[in-house]
């Protein structure tokens, strides 16, 4: 079977090898593909097709996407973790390092003279950009994930002090944290005690605006923020009244917004934190993996809407179930399948939030048997997407 996938913003060529053969990339059936690799296109609003069951996002967040819409259809909606952490945990660095040596304002500077004097004016001139060294200040991170952990490490190797705040943290990442690092219990502590913020966290209504009025009213003076996430878990309105007090040195974002630019004390980047040639080739190939593993077996591993799932395929026949999360489900599925004179190998079911999935092997060679069992499930209700995969 030949799957089809439409690709949008230019994914790395390199990295759709990994589709294989069996995978048609903007072909004939580009307006009722089968899957869909994205990166920054806009989702909100489109019309998702309706052969669609994937969608792989080249990237950590996934807020162009319409993941309810998606999850209601039974589209399986992914994105490639720690593809492009190291490219941003580089730019956070150097966006502390910028803050704590003004590079930017000393470089502009610096083009405005004119003149056979220009060294004079650069000796004479130079003492306000002297600036202050990182080494020994505190960064508080929060979020330490696969980018939070990497820049708290690192940062600990150029002598930071660095606070942690995670409620969430994962046992692997905790296991990999630099000992020096101080977990915070409550975000407040990173609040009151930081010279350094840098924030690694989704963007939800529960983390929507962390950086507002409350949050900055904790901070001592001379902070800088650095907001390499979503634009939007920082209330501007507060943010331009800490900057006016002295609170806030400098604010530093890679999500630009009208009332954000030409401001002083403000560094605003085009949304580069992640655009390396080397991240871009990491996303595309873990995108491109995610996507052909699950067409091909029905695995899920990293989907922000459904539960990882993996199950070794060994009969001929698995049919995949997305299924609303009712009680008895399992057993409803199992009768049907039993009421089909078929025999159950395998069967796994997980459930997210109001949601399942269900991988369900069947020890049957009979093509058409299990083709009338699908298409007595699409029948079914709570059952919301089915798929067959032959091995």
């Amino acid at each position: 079977m030949v799957y089809t996938v439409k690709t949008y913003n230019n994914i790395n060529k390199i990295g759709l090898r990994e589709l294989g053969n069996g995978f048609q990339i903007d072909g004939d059936h580009k307006e009722n593909p089968d899957a869909y690799i994205i990166r920054s296109e806009n989702l909100h609003g489109a019309r998702l097709p309706e052969n669609l069951v994937a969608i792989a996002r080249a990237g950590a967040g996934t807020n162009n996407i319409p993941i309810d819409v998606a999850t209601d259809q039974g589209i399986v909606v992914f994105n490639t973790p720690g593809a492009n952490a190291n490219a941003v945990k580089e730019a956070v660095l150097a966006s502390t390092l910028l803050s704590a040596r003004d590079y930017i304002g000393a470089t502009s500077w610096v083009n405005t003279l004119t003149g056979d004097d220009v060294p004079e004016q650069v000796e004479a001139g130079k003492k306000q950009f002297a600036g202050s060294e990182i080494a020994g200040k505190t960064l508080g991170v929060i979020g330490l994930g696969a980018i939070g952990a990497r820049i708290a490490n690192d940062a600990v190797r150029l002598g930071m002090n660095v606070i942690g705040y995670d409620p969430y943290v994962s046992v692997e990442t905790a296991w990999g944290l630099n000992r020096a690092i101080i977990r915070a219990t409550e975000i407040h502590d990173v609040f009151k005690n930081s010279d350094y913020i840098t924030i690694h966290v989704p963007l939800t209504e529960e983390t929507r605006n962390t950086f507002d009025r409350e949050a900055f009213d904790l901070m001592g003076k001379d902070v800088t923020v650095i907001n390499f996430a979503r634009g939007e878990l920082v209330d501007n309105t507060a943010l331009f009244d800490a900057i006016e007090t002295g609170v806030v040195k400098r604010y530093i974002t890679d999500f630009g917004t009208e009332d954000l630019l030409n401001k002083d004390k403000i560094t605003v980047l085009p949304h580069v934190g992640g655009s390396t040639e080397e991240a871009e080739l990491n996303c595309a190939i873990m995108a491109g993996q995610t996507i052909r593993r699950f067409m091909e077996t029905g695995e899920i591993i990293n989907s922000v809407n459904f539960p990882n799932v993996k199950q070794v395929l060994t009969t001929p026949f698995r049919i995949t179930l997305i299924n609303n999360n009712v009680p008895n489900i399992v057993a409803r599925i199992s009768t049907r399948v039993s009421d089909a004179g078929i025999n159950i190998s395998n069967i796994i079911n997980r459930s997210k939030n109001d949601h399942a999935y269900t991988l369900l092997d069947l020890d049957e060679s009979d093509e058409q048997k299990v083709q009338a069992l699908a298409d007595e499930f699409n029948k079914s209700e709570h059952i919301v997407k089915v798929r067959i995969i032959k091995k």
